[in-house]
């Protein structure tokens, strides 16, 4: 171990002066020494090591404070490194969060596309059963086949673009509500899209909480369509108003001569709870 230069200092001035005391003793006499009184030879001996204390006080001082100066670099040095390392781990976290943010986003994006399929299956049931011609409307089986094969080439939105344009071109408050609430078909078709959509509407609000995925969503064809179906189902009766009271389930092929003389494209079927028998479209 290397000792400090002050060491070596006090033990050279410690040598010196302790052979300039041996010198004086042996130039006195040991004798002359010994024969002092207690309290005379007390008073020699105090005064003859009272220099080497105040040196080695001295030494042990400027020891000290080179042992606080080094502590203190340790301690700063160590501050800096977990200052460091704070800032390591709230860059961490924040690579984190935005990895996290970034998979809820993936996740969303993945699940909307079969949801907006869905909504978009939902309202060519809910346009074909007011529109169609087997219901008493004006678009042909022909243009129905052609809307259906539209919205299986990925364009989801064909039936609810359809919707809106009805929507602006109807003459009437009443023929608006009719077509989405006018029989308990519509209402149980108008009632599974609101359901599908508000559920994709808070996806949305929980993936971006800047607002984009939502408000995309609120301005498509689907949107649009929602909002304006919300409206009339405010007007409609208690047990057509909610998907609870009609169900969202769809029966398809069973009884369709039956319903089609009665002016509606789908089979009615008693009320059931919501979701009794769902198939998933």
């Amino acid at each position: 171990m290397k000792l400090d230069w002050r060491i070596w200092l006090g033990v050279c001035a410690t040598a010196v002066y302790l052979s300039l005391a041996l010198f004086y003793v042996l130039r006195r006499g040991t004798g002359a020494i010994l024969a002092m009184p207690a309290e005379n030879l007390g008073s020699f001996l105090e005064g003859a090591f009272a220099p080497l204390a105040f040196l080695w006080l001295v030494i042990g001082y400027f020891l000290q404070r080179k042992e606080l100066q080094e502590t203190t670099s340790a301690l700063r040095a160590q501050h800096e490194e977990i200052k460091r390392s704070t800032e390591q781990a709230v860059i961490q976290s924040e690579s984190m969060k935005a990895s996290e943010v970034h998979a809820r986003q993936e996740a969303y994006l993945q699940l909307q596309t079969q949801i907006r399929a869905q909504l978009g299956t939902i309202a060519g049931f809910l346009y074909i059963s007011s529109q169609g011609a087997q219901a008493g409307g004006k678009v042909s089986r022909e243009r129905q086949a052609q809307l259906f094969a539209e919205l299986t080439m990925n364009d989801t939105e064909i039936f609810s673009r359809q919707a809106i344009e009805f929507y602006l071109a109807a003459n009437s408050e009443a023929e608006r509500y009719e077509f989405f609430y006018g029989t308990p078909v519509r209402a149980r078709h108008a009632n599974h899209f609101a359901q599908t959509f508000a559920d994709l509407l808070r996806r949305a609000e929980g993936a971006d909480t800047e607002g984009v995925f939502r408000n995309a969503l609120l301005y498509s064809a689907h949107g649009i369509m929602y909002q304006r179906l919300l409206r009339y189902r405010g007007q409609a009766p208690p047990e057509l108003a909610s998907a609870e009271a009609t169900g969202t389930w769809l029966d398809i092929g069973e009884g369709v001569e039956a319903n089609v003389a009665s002016g509606e494209a789908e089979p009615s079927s008693p009320h059931r709870p919501a979701g009794a028998g769902e198939p998933g479209v």
